[in-house]
């Protein structure tokens, strides 16, 4: 599935940078954040990722914070589950929230879980999916519940669909947001689309992490996440470049390398 990179005008553009929203975990010369990618699954201990355990996991790893995802119920809940469909269930747009699985948390339990932890919410809303949502109730849901928790200093919204961000940002232009940019595309289409969608943030693929790149990102004001990061020679190449953050499937690598242990 190829999302499309939309470009929306007419945002205030004024808006603080990530590792400021966040307090502190990065600032201009402090260590590159470390946030764990749908949380620290451990498959061998049990632990899925995407759940409360693995955001816990995380936490006691180091982690600066965590990347999750959310979709919408067929009643308008947010379930943090990555693809659309929950094996041997069903499609999350087609299930009620009491019919999924115990181990799947909503949004708000989550935000719970990671009290003092800066936490990365992708929506999931994806042109050519089937459960793909033009009035973009997912943004928002998720503003929704973010503002209700009293922790939206400590939440950045994320996508690849850049309606979805949109509509966040006219929701309320206070929530940071970043950018998810595709393999497949330029760096600096995605950071222009970061710029004139208001966003806080550019989130680079590894594979368009370079020090031009997020100079080029830096110099309009917006920070960078590289994902995903998931091996020790990709991390020391995006820490060299001087990202922000690094969402990464190894927490423990990625704080020693970011603490110089």
């Amino acid at each position: 599935m190829q999302a499309v990179l939309c470009v929306y005008v007419g945002f205030e553009t004024d808006f603080p940078l990530s590792r400021q929203v966040s307090e502190g975990v990065r600032s201009v010369t402090a260590p590159t954040a470390v946030q764990a990618h749908r949380g620290s699954p451990d498959p061998g201990a049990g632990v899925r990722e995407n759940t409360l355990d693995a955001f816990l996991l995380a936490r006691a790893l180091g982690a600066d914070g965590v990347e999750l995802d959310v979709r919408v119920t067929a009643d308008g809940a947010l379930a943090v589950h990555h693809d659309p469909v929950v094996p041997g269930i069903g499609p999350v747009h087609e299930l009620a929230s009491t019919d999924l699985p115990a181990h799947i948390p909503f949004l708000a339990e989550a935000l719970d879980t990671c009290v003092g932890m800066l936490v990365n919410i992708e929506i999931k809303n994806h042109p050519g999916e089937p459960a793909f949502d033009p009035t973009e109730r997912a943004s928002g849901l998720v503003v929704g519940v973010v503002d209700e928790s009293g922790r939206a200093d400590r939440v950045m919204v994320s996508s690849f669909w850049s309606g979805a961000l949109a509509a966040v940002r006219s929701f309320d232009p206070n929530l940071a947001c970043g950018l998810l940019v595709l393999p497949s595309f330029d760096a600096g289409v995605g950071i222009s689309g970061a710029l004139d969608l208001g966003c806080a943030a550019v989130h680079l693929p590894v594979n368009l992490v370079d020090t031009a790149s997020v100079t080029a990102a830096h110099d309009v004001g917006l920070a960078v996440a590289a994902w995903t990061v998931a091996d020790v020679a990709v991390l020391a190449a995006v820490l060299d470049a001087g990202v922000d953050t690094v969402i990464t499937d190894d927490v423990a690598a990625a704080r020693r390398a970011v603490d110089g242990a």
